[in-house]
């Protein structure tokens, strides 16, 4: 299919709805009210369209059902706008209201496995709960991060067993999400958005749709869309884990990686500056290289670059735990006895998202060594259950801390609302993974990086 086919519309159904996206008659279905649907759900609600957003947690439902947000970025405001005033934000966690939305947009989570295997039991399930109630004319999206080929080859043959013929009753398109919570400066409605259908009305009518709220960029087919987004996190990916590399080698040189990297990056060509850390968090970079190299294996193509790129950044909090536990062995202080702050267990700063958060790793490790671990996460008050985790804890109070209190404290994420001038006090060592406090100038003989 031409890149610009999805503009050469044929069918009286790809019109009609093409002139209902233009009047903003069109409902707008979002299933999946996390971090990607909501965000999504508030930029179409500015362009004036209705949205019906479903999830199957009840309790999201009912705080927005109250204009009560559960995300840090989302403003309580704007929800009580639409859902309590201008009642143009419905909730539901009732499938049998998809047959409702002209437009189905897919935002829930692609996994992975035990054995970092994809697991799309989230987009599947979903994909069949649309099938029990699909009806002519509705437009299906998928938006989570997946393989190659999930759109076309997983998706569809689940949707076609409903008699309804693709590109003639209903469409079915990918378009991967590009969120980065936290940054002020991008958000759901200023970064460009790849569409892809897999017919010529089904792409006309996605196009259309998301060239309402941020400008677009039509590919051929899903599978080229699902391989850009693949592309963009893999790239971060490789970078990350050859800073993360670096960081080992240069230590033990004794040379300060974070110096090096400010020196590379005054050229202006030819560098990005990447940043080592504890480990890779975030529901892109840690999973998404894992579904390529899976899907690779159908070719018999071994992906040893992305592979190793893995390996490496899997490996970084045990790089930090074993740092600290040599500290700790160092100043004489036994495990078993030792009292550890983490701060941050967000997986980047200024969130309150904690999915694949390295945090949550190297608490886990401190404690197999039977080590006293507490943290201290502004955004974060409590960590909540995981599919990995469950660690039962809430954050430390700062300012009832004492001096000294804690044998070890580990700078993980360096939110910029922490009291670091306070932190360092409270620790007889402090590990900084993040270069947290060399950049706002604080130096002591008990500050190491990691």
């Amino acid at each position: 299919m031409n890149q610009n086919a999805g503009h050469q519309a044929k069918s009286s159904l790809c019109q009609n709805l093409l002139g209902k996206i233009e009047s903003r008659e069109v409902l707008v279905g979002i299933i999946g009210l996390g971090y990607v649907g909501l965000p999504l759900a508030r930029e179409f609600l500015k362009r004036g369209f209705t949205v019906l957003g479903y999830d199957v947690d009840q309790g999201k439902v009912e705080m927005i059902e109250r204009g009560e947000s559960y995300i840090k970025h989302i403003g309580t405001d704007f929800l009580e706008e639409h859902a309590l005033r201008t009642r143009r934000l419905k909730v539901t966690s009732d499938s049998s209201r998809l047959s409702e939305p002209d437009f189905l947009l897919i935002c829930v989570p692609t996994p992975l496995g035990h054995h970092n295997d994809p697991d799309l039991s989230f987009v599947l399930d979903t994909t069949s709960m649309i099938a029990r109630t699909l009806r002519q004319g509705q437009v299906v999206v998928l938006e989570s991060t997946t393989y190659p080929g999930t759109t076309e080859d997983d998706m569809h043959p689940i949707l076609a067993k409903t008699g309804l013929k693709e590109g003639v009753d209903f469409f079915l398109g990918y378009s991967p999400e590009r969120e980065d919570p936290g940054n002020p400066n991008f958000d759901t409605g200023t970064i460009p958005k790849v569409v892809s259908a897999m017919s010529a009305d089904g792409l006309a009518l996605i196009d259309a749709l998301y060239r309402t709220i941020v400008r677009t960029v039509p590919v051929s087919s899903p599978k080229v869309a699902e391989s850009s987004k693949i592309l963009e996190n893999t790239y971060r990916a490789v970078n990350i884990a050859l800073v993360n590399e670096l960081k080992v080698v240069l230590a033990r040189l004794g040379i300060d990686v974070w110096e090096v990297i400010e020196a590379a990056k005054t050229k202006p060509f030819g560098f990005q500056a990447f940043y080592p850390g504890p480990g890779l968090g975030g529901h892109c970079i840690p999973i998404d290289p894992f579904y390529l190299t899976w899907k690779a294996k159908e070719v018999e193509y071994p992906t040893r670059f992305i592979e190793l790129a893995g390996e490496i950044n899997s490996s970084q909090p045990y790089f930090v735990v074993n740092n600290a536990l040599n500290h700790l062995g160092r100043k004489g202080i036994a495990w078993a006895k030792a009292k550890v702050l983490i701060c941050g267990v967000a997986y980047k700063p200024d969130i309150d998202d904690i999915r694949e958060s390295p945090a949550l790793k190297i608490i886990d490790l401190l404690e197999q060594e039977e080590l006293d671990v507490q943290y201290h996460d502004p955004y974060i008050p409590v960590i909540p259950k995981t599919r990995k985790y469950n660690l039962h804890k809430k954050s430390v109070d700062l300012s009832v801390c004492t001096d000294k209190q804690f044998d070890l404290i580990i700078i993980v994420t360096d939110h910029k609302t922490v009291d670091y001038h306070r932190l360092v006090d409270l620790g007889k060592i402090v590990l900084d993974t993040r270069n947290a406090l060399a950049s706002r100038g604080l130096y002591a003989s008990h500050i190491y990086k990691s």
